[in-house]
């Protein structure tokens, strides 16, 4: 009789564990595709472009620090996938993308409190950095996007 009970337990014990160490890993696990969707796009023009964690660091090598960076522009390489983050509205408050006269005598600065101007300038400028470092152009396969249409789908009607 004991022998079952301590084999009942046994079980019942790994059962336990299975899902527990589940649900550790859901509660750190960085979801694959991000759609950049918020309060900064209520009026955008485009569709929304759809981010893909594994991508960037898989594929493309791309650390944390590439994307994620403190109120000083310092990357936070030290960022593990998981680890809580704030998201780019949080700081880059200005729901626009602002070129043109709109832009006319702004300073860099002035100009990062706009999240589309944020997004572009860190995405595009990754995006170009890949494809000169590795000799391609944007149309060549494997490339990086840097166009609107390669990043932004055509928005649903």
């Amino acid at each position: 009789m004991k022998k079952n009970a301590s084999v009942l337990l046994k079980i019942l014990v790994g059962i336990i564990s299975v899902f527990f160490a589940t649900s550790l890993y859901a509660a750190i696990e960085v979801a694959d595709v991000i759609k950049m969707e918020n309060k900064a796009y209520s009026k955008h023009k485009k569709g929304i472009v759809e981010f893909s964690h594994k991508k960037h660091s898989e594929d493309y090598k791309a650390g944390c620090g590439e994307c994620h960076h403190d109120a000083d522009n310092k990357p936070l390489d030290s960022l593990k996938m998981g680890d809580d983050v704030q998201n780019c509205i949080e700081c880059h408050k200005k729901p626009e993308y602002i070129t043109g006269k709109k832009a006319k005598g702004l300073s860099k600065a002035d100009k990062m409190a706009y999240h589309g101007n944020a997004m572009h300038k860190n995405c595009k400028g990754c995006h170009k950095k890949f494809n000169k470092g590795k000799g391609l152009k944007s149309k060549d396969p494997g490339a990086a996007p840097t166009t609107c249409k390669s990043c932004h789908p055509k928005k649903a009607q």
